[in-house]
């Protein structure tokens, strides 16, 4: 029995050798294309992966002067503190409220639009509207919370102004906490649904015209064609695009906040972003940030496997 196993571990080698070589010729013979997503493969790596060793500061007191390795290790302090901590649930509230505000509003307007640019009739008209959604994607994140800020300036805010001269007391958007989510959401939908809706155009290009000619000679409306064809074209692409979403629903960017946050609408506008750039940044809990982060990114991680996993039960849509 030991012969016949030392013989068909024999008879494997040359096997696995022959792989190995065949899989090294065939990348000789197609180098070129390895060359070319060296550099996407490269920034990969080193931006995103090699960082990923500074994960272990988490479990650890970090002291940049001991460095990595000499740090004494502290297991779960750090996470227990945050899970323990007064602000913990209001972290996890504003950042699941903005977020989810944000889905609601800002998914399915891109669908919308992108339905009505098909349907509409190539012309200056349809030009000029797409053009004027499309270009606020254009402007940074800076510039766009300094156009928030001027437009709603409760002293010379030129939609303040509008409000008040129609009669009405105008909110204080920029202060109250109770209008900060509305104000950054609308503004990021503004900005963003023009933009998203070039990836349904592009899924819409690839309805067979055949089928809405078969469709309008059964009689079927505008409508009717909307519903049974041009949606079922895109589901696919809207089901990707909502895991993805729901892999990030945790992932509130921090730049747009950090510069409309202020100290009278901390309560609603501090996010866990925001405050692990303060923990980490500028008070210098490194290791305390880093445990807060690491934690944010494991429920990202576990929202898109499960949403990518229901996805793949109840349709034939999934990433992977």
């Amino acid at each position: 029995m030991q012969s016949n196993m030392k013989h068909s571990l024999d008879a494997n080698v040359p096997v696995t050798r022959k792989k190995r070589r065949s899989l090294l010729r065939r990348m000789l013979q197609t180098w070129e294309l390895y060359l070319f997503i060296a550099p996407a493969f490269l920034y990969f790596l080193i931006f995103h992966y090699f960082p990923m060793y500074g994960i272990q500061i988490a479990f650890k007191n970090f002291v940049p002067a001991l460095g990595f390795f000499n740090s004494p290790w502290v297991g779960f302090d750090h996470f227990e503190r945050f899970f323990n901590s007064h602000y913990f649930w209001d972290l996890l509230f504003n950042t699941l409220g903005i977020s989810l505000y944000e889905l609601a509003l800002g998914f399915p307007l891109p669908i919308i639009l992108a339905l009505a640019f098909n349907e509409a009739k190539d012309g200056i008209f349809k030009r000029v509207v797409q053009t004027v959604t499309y270009a606020p994607h254009f402007i940074s994140v800076v510039v766009m919370a300094g156009i928030i800020i001027t437009f709603l300036s409760p002293s010379s805010g030129i939609i303040i102004n509008i409000i008040e001269g129609l009669g009405f007391n105008a909110p204080q958007f920029l202060t109250d906490p109770r209008w900060f989510k509305t104000m950054y959401v609308v503004s990021g939908v503004w900005q963003g649904t023009g933009w998203g809706t070039i990836i349904y155009l592009a899924a819409l290009s690839g309805v067979d015209p055949q089928l809405h000619e078969a469709a309008i000679t059964d009689g079927a409306t505008r409508w009717q064609r909307i519903w049974n064809i041009n949606i079922p074209t895109i589901i696919p692409v809207i089901t990707i695009l909502l895991i993805l979403n729901m892999g990030s629903i945790l992932g509130v960017g921090f730049e747009k906040i950090l510069l409309l946050q202020n100290a009278l609408n901390m309560d609603s506008s501090d996010v866990i972003s925001t405050f692990v750039y303060r923990a980490g940044l500028v008070d210098g809990q490194y290791s305390f940030s880093t445990a807060v982060g690491l934690f944010n990114s494991v429920i990202n991680a576990i929202l898109l496997i499960t949403v990518n996993q229901i996805a793949r039960r109840t349709s034939e849509n999934s990433l992977w």
